[in-house]
Parts: structure tokens; sequence; C-alpha cells
């Protein structure tokens, strides 16, 4: 049985909606919660909703009796162990790069300085992020895109919505771009992690969430950027900027797809 478009399209919007309506009640009850963190506890619930009926969904929807499975979630215990190494290993290499070359440009400074609040953080950033985003996009829409559009075009067009919903438009146009292109390139990468590791989904994870909480170790202490650092080089975002949209972090991602070419091919 094949998913229906306007469920595809409609899924995850609704579940984001329960997820704001069902902590609406907290304002009124609490109404010094700031707006940001409600905000937060909304998305969560929404997660919540995602693990409990998206089982369902692949059960009815796919017509596979093991959706964990299907998903790339569950496997041996070697097996995710490695994937999730791997990915997680690329990431600090993609990082370290990014650094070395913002400090050997006298873009940067190394200072060095963490504190534990901050490595809890990035470690959640790392298990969070990571497996929240990647379950969505290279779990869920990946396959649910390969039953309507087939397995090339799939590969691009998570990758695409991917990229579309992580770009931040307030950028000037070039910045937009950049980031736009690079978001592109990792949601590509990740993909291709995710078919060199036979369908586990733990690859895909550790580099996934190894660039989001790396790259926030790095900002709130390991590094002082310039307050002149060209958007080209340390990428978009201003204050808060986004490697992966600077020239760095292109060509970092191109290798790493290079590298995966081979699976890239099995997908044609």
């Amino acid at each position: 049985m094949r998913p229906r478009w306007i469920g595809t399209l409609l899924y995850v919007p609704v579940l984001y909606g329960l997820g704001w309506l069902l902590v609406q009640p907290m304002a009124l009850l609490a109404p010094g919660i700031p707006r940001d963190r409600l905000d937060l506890i909304g998305t969560g619930m929404a997660l919540l909703l995602l693990l409990l009926s998206l089982p369902l969904r692949i059960r009815k929807v796919w017509g596979e009796d093991r959706p964990w499975l299907r998903l790339g979630v569950t496997a041996s215990w070697p097996r995710l162990s490695r994937a999730f190494l791997r990915g997680l290993l690329k990431a600090i290499l993609l990082l370290v790069l990014v650094a070395a070359t913002l400090v050997v440009s006298g873009q940067a400074t190394w200072r060095g300085e963490l504190t534990a609040a901050q490595l809890l953080n990035g470690l959640a950033l790392l298990l969070g992020v990571g497996f929240a985003e990647e379950l969505l996009f290279r779990g869920w829409l990946w396959g649910e895109l390969e039953q309507h559009l087939g397995v090339g075009r799939a590969l691009w067009g998570q990758a695409l919505v991917f990229s579309l919903v992580h770009t931040r438009f307030n950028l000037g146009p070039s910045e937009a771009v950049g980031l736009l292109g690079g978001l592109t390139l990792l949601g590509l990468a990740l993909a291709l992690q995710r078919r060199a590791d036979s369908g586990v989904l733990w690859g895909a994870v550790g580099l996934h969430g190894g660039l989001v909480g790396g790259w926030f170790l790095l900002q709130g202490g390991l590094l002082e950027l310039a307050a002149e650092a060209p958007a080209w080089l340390v990428g978009p975002g201003g204050n808060h900027p986004n490697p992966i949209g600077g020239v760095v972090g292109w060509l970092g991602l191109g290798v790493l797809i290079w590298m995966r070419r081979r699976w890239w091919i099995a997908a044609e």
C-alpha cells in the first residue's frame, strides 16, 4: 500500500499542531513560563507523538511488520555502535577542518574553555537533535518519498526538504544560497551515510548530532570568532554562523559525498 501525498504532507504539521495545543494549558496555569521554553516543551510533545504514532503509520501505510527495523533504529548492538562511532568520527573531522582553517586564517583564536553545563548541553544536542531529526528526515521522510518518487529522486527530495526547513530566509541572498546549498549537501551526506551503514540510522545520528553538538561547543568556549570573520568562510548567520554554509563546509561535505559515491550510484 502506497502512502497518499496528503497524508505525507500533513503528518508532521498535524503532530506539531497537536504538540502545541497540548502545552497551551500550561501557559494558562503558569503564565510566567517564558515563551521559548513553552515552545520547546511543545516541540518535545510533538516528538513524543511522533514516537508513538510512527510505528502505527509504518505498519498500516508501508505494510512493514517491524517498523523500527525498517526505519534503521534497531539493530544488533555491534552494528549500531559501529555506525554511530563512524558517523561521530566524520563529524569531528569536519569540525577540526573548520576550526583549523579559521585559526590558521586568523579568523578565530583558540580558547579551550568549557563548563560542565556546556558539555552536557552539547551531549544533549548530539543525542536529542541527532536522533529526532534523523528519525524524521532520513527515517520517515526518505521512506515515504521512496514510495512516491522512487529511490533516486527520493534521495534528492529528502535533502531538499531538509535544507528548506533549516534555511534562514532572513539572511541576504548570497548567504541564504550558501546555507541552502550546504544543508542540501549535508542532507545528501547523511542519507549516503545511512545507506553505507546498510540502513542503520545511527551513523547519520552520529554525524548530524556530532556536527550540531560539536559546533555548539566550539562556539561556546573552545573558539573565539573574529567579529569581522567573512560569512563565506565562517558560514552565514551573523553572530550565530553555520559553518555548513561556508566554503570549508561545502568542501568538507563534498569530499564526504565523493567518498560515499558508490552508494549514490546504487541509488540510481
